[in-house]
């Protein structure tokens, strides 16, 4: 988790917050903008749909 942790280096600290963000937050979290789907929902029907055009 990046809430409440102190990081001994900055590197430290921005692989936190990347793996914060592509593990969880990216993939899971739904958006608005892509029809209250997750990414991964929303990539795979794109590929649907381009697979059967």
């Amino acid at each position: 988790m990046v809430y409440h942790h102190k990081f001994a280096t900055i590197a430290e600290a921005k692989l936190a917050v990347f793996e914060y963000i592509e593990g969880w937050y990216n993939r899971k979290r739904k958006h608005s903008a892509l029809g209250y789907l997750t990414p991964c929902q929303y990539e795979n029907q794109l590929y649907s749909q381009a697979v059967a055009a």
